[in-house]
């Protein structure tokens, strides 16, 4: 069995192993997109071939998208290279459901593959020639929240970007500057509409795209390298939108255990490639089933139905609200808690630790009692079924192979979305009492002794990476495992830590919660074991 149009055409075999395959002429459909195109998206990751490739060939076999995706990728283009097209662009998305079953399908929605290089005439010509085309209606963006910026992280304007506002649309290096180089090809093609979507995971994401873009614009005009009416063009509304999104969808790294599986039904060639920019890209995706993507209704040339294969469209205010509501209080908060204290506790899997006592009750804890009273019910998605699927159905599934460590990653970038909002609430509530949270600060407890390098068992360990880790480990350096200074003697050392609110949201101090953080973080310094015995006693 071999993942290429050639190999799916003999059907009873791979229908015979379980698989679902698509349910139209893959052919057929590369042709049309490549003729018509109708939906670009900018980023060939696993999060999309997961999910925006699966819901297309949900239209698609719904009848409702004639023309499939074209799939763009400008950072790492082994990818297009090494598994796309090598496999005529199809892929295998394999769901893990939380009751051990799995489902295997076929995706064939990609009609077509790019590389975004400008310095590659014939893929930016292609890419040129898509963009200007009457067609074309969305394009989405899976690039992570990184690949907006055009500052570095000490806030300085990247090289390139600098080099791209001098040197104008003709051959950009960076990301954005090729994205606004294709922009411009369409406003010289007719100033023709288009809805450019980012489905990041960040907040405000069209804004962060929206600005990125229009930087670009505004830069080229001034410098003279642009038509005057380009930055008009992609600052109105009605020819360039950027819409507000929030998506979820959990999809790990390619697992050994999913590429057994299919090893075993004979499909052949599933060895993943590490790219040169160590990417570790497979034939095929693992991902939940559980997934949710709200857009704002802003689409000046058309869409595909969209909300016919499950995605809500709304009004910006309530994208606003949904993503506030699992950023702030249903999902985020709950995973960097488990994560904190995952790496503290030794689990190497976010699902198991669903299967502990006190970590199970803390996450409770924080989502239904103390963060669920401030969430604003978005009224497209209801707050508390969606904490129950979360804490029922998605972080306990055993086979979704995500671990603590992952998700550890950036905490210092995380508390003050994931944790602030919910101690702002509260401090500006006439009907709540901010001291009544007592689990929020024991996460922030947990952090500072996550910073020591040390578990539960007085192990070392490597923190995750983070940007902010050499610059708020020292807080916490002269502490050790087994000694218990003061808590005047915690406190002169933390408390500058503790008071800023670019990490926690609010002075922590000024809100009244920093002494029982440092009361949490003395019990957990006690010596091995005392990171537990600290929930025993707290989470209650």
């Amino acid at each position: 069995m071999k993942l290429t149009r050639e190999g799916i055409a003999a059907r009873a075999e791979w229908e015979s192993k379980g698989y679902k395959l698509p349910a139209f002429d893959v052919a057929a459909l590369s042709a049309e997109t490549a003729a018509h195109p109708v939906w670009v998206h900018f980023g060939a990751g696993n999060i999309f071939r997961a999910f925006q490739a699966n819901l297309a060939q949900k239209l698609i076999e719904s009848g409702d998208m004639t023309s499939g995706i074209t799939v763009v990728e400008g950072f790492d283009y082994e990818i297009v290279e090494k598994q796309y097209r090598p496999h005529d662009n199809l892929s295998v998305l394999v769901t893990l459901k939380a009751d051990g079953s799995i489902e295997k399908t076929v995706i064939g929605s990609i009609g077509e593959s790019c590389i975004l290089d400008s310095e590659n005439d014939a893929e930016f010509s292609r890419l040129k020639e898509i963009f200007s085309q009457d067609s074309l209606q969305i394009v989405t963006f899976t690039i992570t929240e990184k690949g907006y910026s055009l500052v570095n992280g000490k806030g300085e304007e990247l090289p390139a970007v600098t080099a791209d506002f001098a040197a104008g649309p003709a051959k950009p290096a960076s990301y954005i500057g090729k994205v606004v180089s294709l922009l411009y090809a369409r406003y010289q093609a007719g100033e023709k509409p288009i809805a450019m979507v980012s489905t990041d995971n960040c907040s405000h994401n069209g804004e962060k795209l929206y600005a990125a873009v229009s930087a670009f614009a505004k830069k080229w005009v001034e410098n003279g390298l642009a038509d005057a009416g380009f930055a008009a063009y992609i600052d109105d509304p009605a020819k360039v939108s950027f819409p507000w999104s929030m998506i979820d969808k959990i999809t790990p790294r390619p697992d050994a255990s999913v590429e057994a599986i299919l090893k075993a039904d004979g499909l052949e060639g599933l060895e993943p490639v590490v790219t040169s920019k160590n990417t570790w890209v497979a034939p095929f995706v693992n991902a939940e089933e559980s997934e949710y993507l709200v857009i704002e209704d802003a689409f000046p040339n058309g869409r595909p139905a969209l909300e016919k294969a499950g995605v809500i469209i709304t009004s910006r205010d309530t994208v606003n609200k949904v993503e506030r509501m699992k950023v702030c209080t249903c999902l985020n908060p709950l995973h960097t808690a488990l994560a904190v204290y995952g790496c503290l506790l030794g689990f190497t899997k976010i699902s198991d630790e669903m299967k502990d006592a006190e970590l199970k009750k803390m996450v409770d804890i924080i989502g239904y009692r103390e963060g669920l009273p401030v969430v604003t019910d978005p009224g497209v998605i209801a707050p508390k079924q969606f904490i129950d699927t979360v804490l029922g159905v998605r972080i306990p599934n055993p086979f979704m192979p995500d671990t603590p460590q992952r998700i550890a990653c950036d905490t210092s970038q995380k508390l003050s979305i994931r944790f602030g909002e919910t101690i702002k609430a509260y401090l500006a509530s006439n009907d709540l009492n901010v001291a009544d949270l007592k689990l929020i600060p024991l996460v922030f407890a947990g952090w500072l002794r996550y910073l020591m390098g040390v578990d539960d068992e007085g192990k070392e360990f490597e923190p995750s990476p983070d940007p902010l880790l050499a610059s708020v480990q020292p807080y916490v350096a002269e502490f050790k495992v087994g000694e218990v200074p003061s808590k005047e003697e915690i406190s002169e050392k933390v408390m500058p830590l503790l008071k800023n609110p670019a990490i926690f949201g609010v002075d922590l101090e000024e809100a009244g919660l920093a002494d029982q953080v440092i009361s949490y973080f003395a019990e957990e310094l006690a010596g091995p074991g005392a990171v537990r015995a600290t929930l025993v006693k707290y989470v209650i």
